[in-house]
């Protein structure tokens, strides 16, 4: 069994109870993949699928669950097409790390400072004996 540390992306739902909880078809919800907008778990199943291959489940996580939601808000709403939806989510993807890194870079320097201020004090101390 594949463990996954964040429970947002537990694989939970099959592709008819994903399609039924963001109100769309199941066939788009695999378009949304082909395209790769969205990369649902996928569990080995019993027997074989089209083509010989082995058959496999689609299963959906809660973060998948969001990101579908995000989607059809900016396909219906907004009027984004598919490939405008591909650029923002990449974007965002790539705002996503710099914000980690720069919160990482943050927490070193406020460590950093930590240290630095430990041995001014020290050296203060020894400056008055």
């Amino acid at each position: 069994m594949v463990h996954f540390d964040d429970p947002q992306d537990r694989p939970v739902y099959i592709i008819s109870v994903a399609a039924e909880l963001v109100d769309m078809h199941p066939q788009t919800l695999r378009q949304y993949e082909r395209v790769g907008l969205i990369h649902p778990y996928r569990m080995p199943g019993r027997g074989e699928g089209k083509g010989g291959k082995e058959r496999e489940t689609r299963l959906y996580s809660e973060r998948n669950i969001e990101q579908l939601r995000y989607i059809k808000r900016l396909t219906q709403e907004m009027g984004v097409n598919l490939e405008g939806v591909k650029q923002i989510t990449v974007l965002q993807e790539e705002s996503d790390q710099l914000k980690r890194e720069l919160e990482k870079q943050k927490n070193k320097m406020q460590v950093e400072i930590q240290r630095l201020r430990s041995k001014l004090g020290k050296l203060e101390e020894q400056l008055k004996d």
